[in-house]
């Protein structure tokens, strides 16, 4: 597979079928009261669609410079990274090892066998799962010394390939929304996403001055604030193409969490029954889901003046590991 370059000179390898569509959802907006556009990065094509797949393009990249033969991740059983990785790694002829934490309680039968994990096994990842409190970090260390041990060339991607080699994907990304937006006309007010391991949102905001508020799935907002910040920061100093981003506000609400990382919500079931109904379109559970939920609540808060750009970060797969909430 041929390598391509970007803007920044950065290598990628090309996985996404790009650019994907960015919508008008005219019945969810004239149900909210609000201008409501959606960049389908559920449309990503690649193993299921999906955002990882933007940051994958230049990890494996990376990964291919570096001569590695194996890739190592991280994340929660019903991890969309994982999947998208292990996917990623057999389109390049490497193996993919997934450490996987059993990190959301009191989940179904179908949480621990199906949904992600199920695709994880057809792609013929090796999954190494971690039960409730473990020490995720550390068994991902030694996963990686032990295969290097063994002669592995091993490339590590961290959890949701959220550093700022993986952030080049949603910078790149802004940019797409940007030139989508002036070819119709259309101004963004702000940018709305769910965010977690940080990196989406990081690019998002090194990408572009339109303001990118993430919704948080998991982390308090200040938690999550210092690390898109840091990850902007590092982005800003070290890659001349982005110094503009130097300064931008961070923007997180934290209000949809809820019991926590994966853990329903009745909002969050509410924005999946609201979205498929009006748009015929399907949300995750974990994480568009939530985010969604958090987009109602602006509306309905009348804090959504201006066109809003929603950004679908895919994870079908996850909703059939939902069957007791959906």
């Amino acid at each position: 597979m041929k390598d391509h370059t970007d803007t920044t000179g950065a290598a990628r390898v090309l996985l996404a079928q790009l650019p994907t569509p960015l919508e008008r959802l005219d019945r969810l907006s004239a149900h909210l009261g609000a201008e409501i556009w959606m960049k389908r990065d559920d449309l990503t094509g690649f193993a299921g669609g999906g955002n990882k797949v933007r940051k994958l393009e230049y990890l494996m990249a990376e990964a291919k410079a570096a001569g590695a033969d194996t890739v190592v991740t991280a994340g929660a059983l019903q991890s969309n990274h994982a999947r998208q990785t292990a996917a990623a790694a057999t389109r390049l002829g490497m193996r993919a090892v997934l450490v996987l934490t059993e990190a959301v309680a009191g989940r179904t039968a179908a949480y621990d066998r199906g949904g992600n994990l199920a695709l994880d096994r057809l792609l013929g990842a090796e999954i190494r799962r971690l039960p409730a409190g473990s020490d995720g970090a550390a068994a991902f260390a030694e996963t990686v010394a032990e295969l290097e041990a063994r002669g592995a060339r091993v490339y590590p991607i961290p959890v949701g390939g959220s550093n700022l080699t993986g952030a080049l994907g949603y910078a790149r990304a802004a940019a797409e929304i940007e030139e989508q937006a002036a070819a119709i006309g259309l101004a963004p007010a702000r940018i709305v996403t769910g965010s977690g391991s940080a990196g989406t949102q990081a690019g998002l905001v090194l990408g572009t001055a339109i303001p990118v508020l993430g919704i948080s799935v998991a982390s308090s907002a200040a938690e999550l604030a210092a690390k898109v910040g840091a990850l902007v920061a590092e982005g800003a100093r070290s890659l001349p193409a982005f110094a503009g981003a130097a300064g931008r506000e961070i923007l997180v609400d934290d209000r949809f969490v809820g019991p926590g990382y994966g853990q329903p919500t009745e909002a969050m079931r509410a924005a999946l029954q609201t979205v498929a109904e009006l748009e015929a379109i399907f949300l995750d559970p974990v994480y568009s889901g939530k985010a969604m939920a958090g987009l109602i609540a602006l509306a309905q808060e009348g804090r959504l003046e201006g066109p809003s750009v929603f950004l679908h970060t895919g994870g079908m797969p996850a909703i059939f590991a939902y069957d007791d909430v959906i």
